[in-house]
């Protein structure tokens, strides 16, 4: 914590929840040894869900020991990196806690991942193990092959392959190849592959977990979306997890009693620490989901009854726009978050009144590992506003120009954050690095105001700001109010290019199912809540937007698509 923190009286402390603390000792713990308490304290607990099919916290520390046991058997040791590409299911969660026993470095990637972006952050990262899904056994040798040619034997010494179905429960495990087959290089890969299976065969003894500077060592590394370029590897601290893990469980006073639903990508920083690394210190139960899908969520929800849901905006979208949303008991839950993109006040009020639970918005970054602030679970929930900072976290908005001058409430300038939970840096990017961190404060690129309760309010991103005609023009304050028209699903507003006034506004559309709406009839009603300079000049409307794999719109590819540079 630093001394600001320590000794200033901050406007948002009079908000915090009963029992929510200002600060969070920290004594040196690490993610591994957490786990391995609530598997000594809790043994018959289920750690985690997957299907039906519960895996005890017993069974999931033997498991991680296993898997420990056969990576230090390969040489894999600290300052080794190792790759994980998969979904949301136990293996996951077991490699990752494995690789941090071994005092490695866990560099989660998304699946989707293509052959080009996966060689790209191979080497970045200088990868030498991989765990993947089956399917991508056909992608993931052909990456391994070009490596080799191109000289780069150092990277993935070991791959390791595993299937979904090798952790459901009957008769799921049966049928699940029936719907998910693998492609014929897969197939082909596959036979000479080495299986995850084998990593859990030696006995879980005689391993030692390895000691770490908390505070330097670099734990994961995870990159950014890379929706500013070519992705940057964001390097994470032991203390930098289990700091945010500490803050989120704190917040909502999470539980041995709390089942979160995991929906959203345990290989993205929102996923892996709100809903595995925050739950499985807590002594709680993840039930994990492999995709994103609104019947297979609002099954889940009515099936297995979780108490906590992190989602992004997209998914809260996705459920009222459900045609049987309001068929599904979400009773269960106690407490629903959003995070990662801003959420439209219209699903926000429409959430609420349909359910009749409190929909939560904070806001977090990767460098920062995810969520730093929120509005408060019991109190005053701020519509419009991502909240106030957790525990041991500084916040503070400072001018655009030099980033130098604290503004006062009211006033739109850079987020500013300070705390425990930020990056090391940027992997072996030292320029970018000093940009963003600068004096012990992170620099987010969001613009933004506090008002005079300390509460935050995100406008936009520093880089998505629109001017027209020397006027400035906020995508979020257009998306708001496109959002309420009736026949409009997902909305997204950036600039383009225009002669005469320098940019102009764009809308992209996608329309609810079954609604109908013209070009001319959006703008038209933009005309009736905006003032002239703000309203869309051109709507485009489109079947889908393009999305992350937490399911952010991606403003970069819609630029591309304008050929606008990002």
């Amino acid at each position: 914590m630093s001394n600001q923190s320590e000794f200033k009286e901050y406007a948002w402390y009079k908000h915090y929840d009963a029992g929510v603390p200002r600060h969070i000792p920290y004594h040196g713990e690490d993610l591994f040894t957490l786990l391995k308490q609530k598997a000594t304290e809790k043994p018959q607990v289920p750690a985690l869900m997957f299907f039906g099919k519960a895996t005890s916290y017993k069974d999931l520390y033997e498991k991680i020991t296993r898997c420990m046991v056969s990576l230090h058997r390969l040489g894999i040791k600290k300052g080794d990196k190792v790759a994980l590409l998969l979904p949301n299911c136990p293996q996951y969660v077991i490699s990752y806690y494995a690789v941090l026993g071994v005092g490695a470095t866990v560099v989660p990637v998304n699946p989707l991942s293509t052959e080009t972006e996966l060689a790209f952050l191979f080497k970045d990262a200088g990868v030498r193990l991989a765990v993947a899904l089956d399917l991508l056994a056909g992608r993931l040798e052909k990456v391994r092959d070009t490596l080799r040619e191109e000289g780069h034997r150092e990277l993935l010494q070991h791959t390791f392959y595993t299937s979904i179905r090798d952790e459901l429960p009957f008769p799921l495990h049966i049928l699940y190849p029936l719907k998910n087959k693998l492609s014929p290089e897969a197939q082909k890969r596959i036979k000479a592959a080495r299986q995850f299976k084998e990593l859990l065969k030696f006995p879980a003894t005689g391993i030692q977990p390895a000691k770490w500077d908390v505070e330097q060592d670099l734990a994961v590394l995870i990159y950014t979306g890379g929706t500013t370029g070519k992705p940057k590897g964001v390097m994470l601290s032991q203390k930098n997890l289990v700091v945010n893990a500490y803050q989120c469980r704190s917040w909502i006073d999470f539980n041995d009693h709390d089942r979160i639903l995991a929906v959203l990508p345990i290989f993205h920083g929102f996923g892996m620490s709100v809903c595995m690394n925050a739950s499985l210190i807590s002594g709680g139960t993840c039930i994990l989901l492999p995709r994103f899908s609104v019947d297979d969520m609002l099954k889940a929800i009515q099936r297995y009854r979780p108490t906590i849901f992190a989602g992004v905006p997209t998914m809260y979208i996705g459920m009222l726009n459900h045609d049987n949303f309001s068929k599904y008991d979400l009773s269960s839950l106690r407490g629903c978050f959003v995070g990662a993109a801003p959420l439209p006040l219209e699903v926000k009020e429409q959430f609420e009144k349909i359910t009749g639970g409190r929909l939560l918005e904070g806001y977090g970054l990767t460098e920062a590992v995810t969520a730093i602030c929120c509005n408060p679970f019991k109190g005053i929930n701020k519509s419009g506003s991502i909240g106030i900072p957790f525990a041991d976290t500084v916040i503070t908005v400072r001018d655009i120009e030099t980033g130098t001058r604290d503004l006062p409430p009211g006033e739109i300038g850079e987020l500013v954050i300070q705390g425990p939970t930020l990056m090391l840096g940027y992997y072996n990017r030292p320029e970018e690095t000093q940009e963003a961190l600068r004096g012990g404060w992170l620099y987010t690129g969001d613009l933004g105001y506090m008002d005079e309760d300390g509460y935050f309010y995100i406008v936009d991103r520093k880089k998505d700001l629109i001017i027209t005609g020397g006027f400035n023009v906020y995508p979020k304050e257009v998306e708001d109010v496109l959002y309420r028209h009736p026949a409009v699903a997902e909305a997204c507003v950036i600039g383009v290019p225009d002669d005469y006034a320098g940019e102009k506004v764009k809308a992209f559309v996608k329309l609810k199912e079954g609604a109908a709406a013209t070009e001319q009839e959006i703008i038209a009603f933009c005309r009736e809540h905006l003032t002239r300079y703000k309203v869309p000049k051109e709507v485009e409307l489109v079947e889908d937007l393009p999305k992350s794999p937490i399911g952010k719109i991606l403003k970069k590819e819609l630029r591309q698509r304008q050929r606008i540079p990002s």
